[in-house]
């Protein structure tokens, strides 16, 4: 059987972290976040950063700190970092 290609081993791990129930550590939410709009995005915009929420401001900052990985970096890690979460619960 072929390997599957990165897109398609990409989606079939965000679908398992939109299935996940178990709260996760907001440094690991974080994490998953920033590889997945790396990944889907490309490097974060500036202009993003007007917006006054603590909340957007720790994700962006969490964006902003992986920004020198490339797209297809970024989808390896997420997957990798799904992957290991769900191989923690078994």
């Amino acid at each position: 059987m072929a390997e599957k290609d990165l897109d398609t081993r990409f989606q079939e791990a965000f679908e398992k972290a939109s299935n996940m129930t178990e709260l996760l550590p907001q440094d690991v939410m974080l994490r998953i976040y920033a590889y997945y709009k790396q990944a889907t995005h490309g490097t974060v915009g500036y202009k993003q950063l007007s917006n006054n929420d603590l909340r957007n401001a720790f994700k962006t900052n969490a964006w902003m700190q992986i920004s020198h990985i490339s797209p297809d970096e970024a989808k390896e890690l997420y997957i990798e970092t799904i992957n290991s979460l769900l191989n923690k619960k078994k």
